[in-house]
């Protein structure tokens, strides 16, 4: 039984910190676009975040859209950093939370933009229309990935990974899902409006 609730433990803290870190960094991109827009002068339209539908930002009037369209990836990667360096300097607990999940925001954004650069989709198709260059959204994605990927480095045991078996902190495991229910949560009221 003791085994059993290690694993659910485990599967817990692994399944809803992954919901959450998905639903958050989509929130943090937005919030990137929504302050390059304020800071622009441009009026925001809508933020579509909704657990079941990649987010959007509308912008109208947009004077600026292409500091706005890098406002999104660059604040959505960098935020989660920052935040995370400052929780390890303020002895946060639980700092391999922070870290996985600035380490998730780096990786998503640089590859969304990397490789975005290819086929030239969604913020990179508006990037490279807007006269950014390719190797400028490719030197955006060598640049941030990888640091996500460091950031993750280490964090397996925590997870309950390898050596680990299993065992992970019932507390994160509570956490965890009480931010993965409340980010959904508010994610469904106001993305059903």
């Amino acid at each position: 039984m003791h085994e059993e609730m290690k694993r659910l433990d485990q599967i817990v803290l692994i399944g809803t910190f992954i919901g959450f870190s998905w639903l958050a960094m989509q929130a943090v991109h937005e919030l990137g676009h929504v302050l390059g827009a304020v800071a622009t002068g441009g009026e925001v339209v809508k933020v579509v975040l909704h657990p079941c539908t990649i987010s959007r930002t509308d912008i109208n009037p947009n004077p600026h859209p292409l500091f706005v369209v890098w406002a999104g990836p660059v604040v959505g990667a960098m935020l989660p950093l920052v935040v995370s360096l400052l929780a390890r300097v303020l002895g946060s607990p639980g700092i391999y939370l922070f870290l996985f999940f600035a380490g998730f925001c780096l990786i998503a954004n640089g590859v969304y933009i990397g490789l975005g650069s290819i086929q030239g989709l969604a913020d990179a198709g508006d990037m490279l229309r807007l006269g950014s260059s390719s190797w400028q959204l490719i030197l955006f994605g060598v640049l941030t990935a990888p640091l996500g990927l460091y950031l993750w480095n280490g964090l397996g045991s925590k997870f309950g990974l390898g050596e680990a078996g299993g065992k992970v902190s019932r507390t994160a495991a509570i956490t965890s899902l009480v931010l993965y229910l409340l980010v959904a949560g508010i994610e469904l009221a106001i993305g059903s409006k």
